[in-house]
């Protein structure tokens, strides 16, 4: 008796099975899981890459990365130094003739709405497009995510730099009267973290405690941007995927500016650091390539030997 009720169990639970496998959705899941199996599974295991050890790789230097920017900005310098260089980028940028981020922000201060989707923008897609874009290369693409995981790295590192020896006040400070602010009364722009609806605020005492105020110069949200175009360009399918990929860099210019957290300038500058950092990395991941292909082959020429030896 209770050897036939484990069968009819059993058979129970493998009808409910195949049933499961033969919906689509369960289907289309396991024919991506195959698309993403054995070749490149085959291709990170030669190269080197475990997910474990990027997981690591990323969470320690990111935490870094915060620590010494959180720690080295608005924390040590005061908002004079800040204002000074807040000053010679505008007065570069009046010279170029091309001054025009208050103009542009006040186009769009009376649609609060609006407003407060570029604030969502601004505090929602930085992360979540550039871990989309690091996950999708080491599913899909690990022959070149290696590449573009040192590229944005060391792009993120040299943001450190650029902090460090130019702190510079963004356009939301100059007329705010809190500590890290200038009170200048006729600044222009309008923090509209404060003033519209958006994920959160600088406003923050406990915020303002711990994020560098004057992390401006570059700017990592627009370097970070480029960088996913660029690691992703010609490896997107979808045409509305694509036509997302190419506008994902002007929005995000246009995100950091109509909510007054950076000069375009700033933006100029992460390109430049994205492009050194590529510059940078290309032949570096290029030669632990090939010094840890070099070292399998060494390796299987001895097992080769040990073979025929015995």
């Amino acid at each position: 008796m209770t050897t036939g009720v484990v069968r009819s169990h059993g058979r129970k639970e493998h009808d409910r099975r195949q049933r499961w496998a033969q919906w689509p959705v369960a289907r289309r899941l396991r024919e991506q899981a195959e698309a993403w199996g054995v070749p490149h599974q085959a291709t990170r295991q030669r190269l080197g890459i475990r997910w474990w050890r990027e997981i690591l790789l990323i969470g320690l230097f990111y935490f870094g990365y915060n620590l010494v920017r959180n720690h080295f900005g608005s924390a040590a310098v005061g908002p004079g130094l800040a204002l000074n260089n807040a000053e010679i980028v505008i007065e570069l940028e009046r010279a170029l003739g091309l001054y025009f981020e208050s103009t542009m922000q006040g186009w769009f201060l009376g649609w609060d709405a609006f407003i407060s989707i570029w604030n969502v923008f601004y505090g929602l897609l930085h992360f979540s497009v550039t871990f989309f874009t690091l996950v999708w290369l080491y599913l899909k693409f690990p022959e070149v995510y290696q590449r573009w995981r040192t590229t944005g790295l060391v792009c993120t590192g040299l943001g450190l730099v650029g902090f460090a020896l130019f702190p510079l006040m963004p356009p939301r400070l100059l007329g705010d009267c809190g500590p890290y602010g200038a009170c200048l009364p006729d600044a222009g722009f309008v923090d509209t973290m404060i003033h519209y609806e958006g994920l959160w605020s600088f406003d923050s005492g406990t915020f303002q405690a711990v994020s560098n105020q004057y992390a401006a110069m570059p700017s990592i949200h627009f370097a970070w941007a480029f960088w996913c175009f660029l690691a992703l360009r010609g490896r997107v399918r979808s045409g509305w995927g694509r036509v997302c990929l190419y506008l994902y860099p002007p929005l995000t210019l246009f995100a950091v500016v109509v909510t007054a957290n950076h000069y375009w300038i700033d933006a100029v500058a992460g390109i430049a650091c994205l492009l050194l950092a590529l510059a940078w990395a290309t032949p570096m991941v290029r030669w632990s390539q090939q010094r840890r292909k070099r070292r399998l082959e060494r390796g299987q020429r001895a097992d080769e030997t040990v073979t025929t030896t015995t």
